[in-house]
């Protein structure tokens, strides 16, 4: 999640709720001697549009077209944002794409002796001093952001995030998808938390991300609300209890207009009516484009199952309240996988047989009922989602690898880069992390 307008994949014309889906995965760019942060996104976007050839060749530019992916700049200049240029049906099909960009970006970044790094927070990255805001700015956007809110902080300036973003056809749609994210929201960390440290020790949260970014626009509540959305029936609600707010909190501070747009919206499922599609937020990026697809897959299916209402009707989904979806988020945002959920109402909408489970428990049977008659062939993500069911999200799994030898002096560095340096190989290799076959290798 950032403060970057999203800008993913759309359409002219609407799509029908499942018929295509846009993913765009953040990363770091660090350095490939010492991991640090490295500033040159604009030199690679620029690098980018030369290779590409076109009117765009040696000109500085904000995205890169390659086909049907893309590369677009973030909200700081150590982060690049990969993403497809229009809705597809198929996840396994842009799996092996994203991969083929990861492998070109850092062909592009050897020649500043840099390469990406996976995960939702970089490890040790000291925004006070390391932030440089993307200067490319001819809206204002970025500028005006940065006057108003302290971006100096992990929660603006150290976040990588995926998003899934999913069409509806119109208001009908609309409400009915609506209500399902927001059911499934809550548990999404709990498969996908992957950043369980900030300045180079562990925060005591499996996804540090969602915790920082939280309160990162505390003075303006409207902004973010409790995360988890409330409910919309459609476009007319959304826009006065959602985006009107917003646009009156922030127009004192911001009385160009620059920010009063849908993208100013910091829930962590947000609605882009300029492309008819709901933009899911809280999903921390992971070791390989395979293991991301592989928890979007999960959670479109998830979803498509709330919404199709075969475990529960939109009534009772609408029922739960915010404050107790924020609830369960708070907890998995925490411990993730092992997250305590004793809320029996919001089990039974997923058609879970008990009154109480730990999270991981619940994406055990949504992901069996997945294989079973799921929107999407799960087969493809079974290795993946295997791997985060028996060993934990990838949070888990690098604590597990760390096995306490973090801290700011040079021996607890040395380690945490260690691990983070096979991180980044598993992103160039395309491979899962898993610790245990890591040291084996």
């Amino acid at each position: 999640m950032s403060a970057q307008p999203p800008d993913g994949p759309s359409t002219s014309a609407p799509l029908p709720a499942f018929a295509g889906f846009g993913i765009e995965l953040e990363y770091a760019i660090v350095s490939d001697d010492d991991l640090g942060c490295l500033p040159v996104a604009d030199l690679l976007l620029r690098e980018g549009a030369g290779a590409v050839g076109g009117d765009c060749a040696g000109v500085q530019v904000n995205d890169v077209a390659r086909g049907a992916l893309g590369w677009s700049n973030e909200f700081v200049m150590h982060v690049v944002e990969i993403k497809n240029l229009a809705p597809e049906a198929g996840l396994s099909y842009l799996s092996g794409l994203f991969q083929n960009e990861v492998r070109a970006i850092n062909r592009q970044l050897r020649e500043w002796q840099a390469r990406l790094m996976p995960t939702a927070m970089h490890p040790w990255m000291d925004p006070a001093t390391e932030t440089r805001l993307w200067p490319h700015d001819p809206d204002g956007i970025y500028a005006a952001y940065g006057r108003i809110f302290d971006i100096r902080t992990h929660g603006w300036a150290n976040l990588q995030s995926m998003h899934i973003n999913l069409p509806f056809a119109d208001d009908a749609e609309f409400a009915r998808l609506h209500a399902a994210v927001r059911l499934v929201l809550p548990i999404i960390p709990a498969l996908a938390a992957s950043s369980p440290l900030a300045d180079g020790v562990p925060t005591g949260f499996m996804d540090t991300r969602m915790e920082v970014y939280r309160t990162n626009a505390a003075d303006f509540p409207s902004i973010a609300g409790s995360i988890v959305p409330d409910n919309a029936s459609g476009r007319a609600e959304y826009e006065e209890t959602v985006l009107r707010p917003m646009y009156r909190a922030i127009a004192p501070y911001d009385p160009d207009g620059v920010l009063q747009e849908e993208w100013l919206n910091s829930r962590g499922a947000i609605a882009r009516f300029d492309r008819n599609a709901i933009e899911i937020r809280v999903t921390d990026t992971q070791e390989c484009p395979q293991a991301d697809l592989a928890i979007a897959a999960a959670v479109i299916d998830t979803v498509h199952l709330l919404f199709s209402g075969s475990t529960a009707g939109l009534a009772d989904q609408q029922a739960m309240t915010t404050a107790r979806l924020a609830a369960i988020l708070r907890a998995c945002t925490r411990d993730a996988d092992l997250a305590e959920i004793d809320d029996a109402g919001y089990l039974a909408l997923f058609g879970y047989p008990a009154p109480r489970a730990r999270a991981r428990d619940l994406w055990r049977h949504l992901v069996r009922r997945m294989g079973a008659n799921g929107l999407l062939h799960a087969h493809s993500w079974r290795n993946q989602l295997d791997t985060m069911l028996e060993h934990g999200p990838l949070a888990r799994r690098i604590l597990k690898a760390l096995d306490g030898r973090t801290g700011p002096d040079a021996g607890g560095r040395e380690h945490v880069a260690a691990v983070y340096r096979q991180l980044c190989n598993c992103l160039e290799e395309g491979s899962m992390f898993v610790p245990e076959l890591t040291r084996r290798r």
